[in-house]
């Protein structure tokens, strides 16, 4: 029992850095984020498979993804092994360089059955689930327009729902997400096309 314990509260300790991180992204800390990367792997952590019909892990995010296009959200899907604890899905959509960090779409309070979302997903997202304020103070996905970055598509399995209460930060909804995260997978774009 006592191991068990001790490998929750690892989880639980890397899932916090990494929204800390996050959190001192979004306040303009991007340099200090930048440092973190890829240090808050947790091994016990359930792993998803990310994928998409659009999107190619490690190639350029197409065009029409971007701020020059029309097509909003790109279509995502997902699996893990199952999760009896799961509750909800999160996607959080972000890019972070040495220099800027941004939060470009947060989903949360997805249904726990849900294994993928179609194109556009943040005009009509699912049933019963939110969207959080993201870096530029937009509700909703907004389309990356950098050329050169990484932008990463993660999505998050929780054992719980999101809270968000009214006049919610961002920031606190990440927490909210790291805190309750079983499951993380991730799809990451490099660059746009």
């Amino acid at each position: 029992m006592g191991l068990c314990n001790a490998a929750s509260r690892v989880r639980r300790t890397a899932v916090t850095v990494t929204a800390v991180t996050a959190l001192l992204a979004t306040s303009g800390c991007g340099s200090f984020f930048g440092s973190f990367i890829g240090r808050s792997q947790a091994q016990d952590i359930a792993r998803i498979n990310v994928s998409s019909p659009e999107l190619r892990d490690g190639k350029p995010l197409p065009r029409e993804y971007s701020c020059r296009g029309t097509q909003g959200s790109p279509p995502l899907r997902w699996s893990s092994q199952p999760l009896s604890q799961a509750k909800s899905i999160a996607i959080v959509v972000d890019s972070h360089t040495p220099s800027e960090a941004a939060v470009y779409w947060v989903l949360y309070n997805i249904p726990a059955t849900t294994t993928e979302l179609g194109p556009n997903a943040a005009a009509e997202p699912p049933e019963g689930s939110g969207q959080a304020r993201v870096t530029s103070g937009k509700a909703g996905y907004e389309p990356p327009c950098k050329e050169k970055g990484s932008y990463r598509f993660t999505v998050y399995t929780l054992d719980g729902k999101v809270d968000p209460g009214k006049g919610s930060s961002l920031p606190e909804i990440l927490k909210q997400i790291a805190d309750q995260t079983i499951a993380r997978g991730r799809l990451t774009a490099v660059d746009i096309e």
